[in-house]
């Protein structure tokens, strides 16, 4: 899928159209060049429920070391936050397909997403969209880590502008086609973008405030990067957060699993750490 931003000579953001694609080719030979015989045999279903493969090679210690929290949910108090479900992540025609798909498909990411907002839509739960866009003045920046110079090379969720929404539709930045019915109902907020991974600098803290939530189920992409950061900063908020395990998925690369890395932290810090099963069980009895 082309950039929404056009790289050229004249465009200011130090990249070129073949510097962009070049850099594509490269992150989607990732996951062929580390473990093409596993995303060989499952990339060519996206949906579906994790595989048994999957919750075995993921299963949550038999005797755990750490204390069980968890955490209830309060009509008014809670809602569903889901971070950065666009098209870049989540489908084959994203930038990121190559690295992200395996954990994407072994997961059942894409459906159990959807199956959150169906559930919170049907409880009346409040639903937030933290979103990740990148704008021309973005490709600017004097300095970025390993992810930022890889995202900005890719063209990951660029827009023309903050003000211009052309060429969005159907862009890396869009939503993922059938979670659009649910974000786009004049219901859910979708709040200002984050730049880097976490929302300390979107308005995601103060919509949540502002309707006196402190309780946060939340899903979406990717586990060890936005999902994560966005945990990590809610809980300083003050937050009670119970983070959907297999409704998210993370980059597998030769330096490591991002999702096992994710779900080791999950198991950590989180109030809460639930499949998608119980997570809507849990919405539809707390509604």
């Amino acid at each position: 899928m082309n950039s929404v931003h056009e790289h050229d000579h004249n465009c200011g953001c130090g990249h070129t159209r073949e510097s962009v694609d070049l850099a594509r080719r490269r992150v989607l030979a990732g996951v062929a060049a580390a473990s093409a015989a596993g995303a060989a045999s499952i990339i060519g279903n996206a949906a579906g429920a994790a595989t048994d493969a999957a919750k075995a090679a993921y299963a949550d210690p038999e005797n755990p070391g750490l204390p069980q929290i968890d955490m209830t949910i309060e009509p008014g108090r809670t809602a569903l936050v889901v971070t950065d479900p666009q098209i870049d992540f989540l489908s084959e025609d994203g930038v990121t397909w190559g690295v992200v798909g395996e954990s994407v498909t072994e997961q059942g990411t894409v459906d159990n997403i959807e199956r959150l907002f169906i559930a919170a839509k049907a409880a009346g739960m409040p639903v937030f969209i933290s979103p990740h866009y990148y704008y021309p003045h973005d490709h600017k920046w004097n300095f970025e880590g390993t992810l930022e110079a890889t995202m900005h090379k890719i063209g990951m969720f660029d827009r023309l502008g903050p003000l211009n929404i052309d060429n969005f539709e159907g862009s890396g930045a869009d939503w993922m086609p059938q979670y659009k019915k649910y974000i786009e109902d004049g219901e859910t907020i979708v709040c200002s973008p984050h730049k880097v991974y976490s929302p300390a600098q979107n308005d995601l803290n103060l919509q949540l405030r502002k309707r006196r939530i402190d309780k946060v189920i939340l899903a979406g992409m990717s586990a060890n990067l936005c999902t994560q950061a966005h945990l990590y900063d809610l809980l300083e908020l003050g937050y009670e957060v119970a983070v959907v395990r297999d409704a998210t998925a993370g980059a597998k690369v030769p330096e490591g699993d991002g999702y096992l890395a994710a779900l080791i932290n999950f198991r950590m810090v989180a109030n809460g750490v639930w499949w998608t099963d119980d997570a809507v069980t849990r919405i539809g009895n707390g509604a």
